[in-house]
């Protein structure tokens, strides 16, 4: 009995000791894993709707919770002006999540640029939502506001011979956008002041 007992208390011993040192490894390195995220998930989406920026955008962003979660804002800098944020949501397409990043004017709620960051769509039909860039182009100028729907569902949008399921998807990470930015626009401005 008394075996079991010693064996009992090395078996806790060592889970506590475990654990601590896993906890504590995961928050020495969250910041750097964050950051490395930052720049090879969606660094290379950044860069290209966020071209001609004054400022390094994945330094210069800030959080805002909405709701349980914290979304990230990038900041881009364009004629010394802080006057565009870029950030994420997720449309449902034929292969999972559609990770779409788009960058707005703050000053007119006008899109500056959409990109596409993490898909699991067909290769050849789908995966082309990231890879044409006159799809993605089509938002350039349009309100943040619209409702984006494909034009086979009466919107303005034109989808992609063969994936409109992957283009309905981008298209309803657009209206999940429009609405996060509608509700958090003022914090928005605010950050942006600061």
């Amino acid at each position: 009995m008394r075996e079991m007992i010693k064996l009992f208390v090395v078996i806790v011993l060592f889970s506590i000791v475990s654990g601590g040192g896993l906890a504590a490894l995961r928050g020495a390195t969250k910041d750097r894993i964050e950051m490395q995220q930052l720049k090879f998930v969606k660094g290379p989406t950044l860069a290209k709707i966020l071209k001609g920026c004054e400022n390094d955008y994945l330094a210069d962003r800030f959080k805002i919770a909405d709701g349980e979660v914290q979304r990230d804002f990038f900041v881009g800098k364009f004629n010394g002006k802080r006057n565009v944020v870029a950030f994420e949501a997720f449309g449902k397409g034929f292969g999972g999540d559609i990770g779409v990043i788009v960058a707005v004017n703050v000053e007119t709620d006008k899109i500056v640029g959409v990109g596409i960051t993490t898909h699991s769509e067909t290769p050849g039909l789908g995966a082309r939502i990231k890879t044409e860039e006159a799809f993605t182009a089509q938002f350039k100028g349009m309100s943040i506001k619209e409702p984006f729907k494909v034009k086979a569902d009466g919107g303005q949008v034109d989808a992609i011979s063969g994936a409109t399921v992957s283009s309905r998807g981008v298209c309803g990470a657009m209206v999940k956008l429009g609405e996060i930015y509608t509700r958090l626009k003022d914090q928005i401005v605010e950050k942006l002041k600061a």
